[in-house]
């Protein structure tokens, strides 16, 4: 036999265990039940991934990430007109933290579906005006000095003077 070229100690973990083992006792009968068949609530919160463990696997990829600094800056959520003089760590707030719409299908939280609409099933609505309105009408127009109600586009002020531009 030839010489083992792993010297004592060796390395062992759960799956290959060469120790001596107990005494092993066979089940009877069929596992039947709901938590046997899906596995324990242990196994099952570890089979399914969370958003954040399927980052860190390394075949993820997410191209809508930002790339470098100037990219998490410009995809941020802070409005300069509405949130002036906020602190740096409120001005680099994501949408995917501020749970607004990011554009991405979480593995764990799908969208709704929405019931598809029938056009041609929505009412019609009639309208109908009581009076005829004529074109040449001045009533609803938008007010100016420069307009038709006024002498030729000139109105004179209180003291008897025009308006200038």
């Amino acid at each position: 036999m030839p010489r083992d070229p792993y010297p004592f100690p060796r390395l062992q973990n759960d799956s290959d265990f060469n120790g001596q083992q107990g005494k092993q006792v066979k089940e009877t009968g069929g596992a039947l039940t709901q938590t046997s068949q899906e596995g324990t609530p242990w196994d099952r919160l570890n089979k399914s991934a969370t958003l954040a463990s399927s980052r860190r696997e390394i075949f993820h990829h997410d191209p809508k990430a930002p790339n470098d600094s100037l990219d998490f800056v410009i995809k941020s959520t802070y409005d300069h007109h509405k949130e002036f003089l906020y602190s740096k760590a409120e001005t680099l707030v994501q949408h995917e933290t501020a749970g607004l719409q990011h554009g991405r299908v979480l593995k764990n939280r799908p969208p709704p579906e929405e019931p598809e609409i029938d056009l041609f099933k929505l009412p019609l609505m009639k309208s109908t005006s009581v009076q005829r309105q004529s074109i040449h009408s001045i009533n609803g127009a938008i007010e100016s000095h420069h307009s038709a109600s006024t002498n030729g586009g000139y109105s004179r002020k209180h003291d008897g003077g025009f308006y200038t531009c």
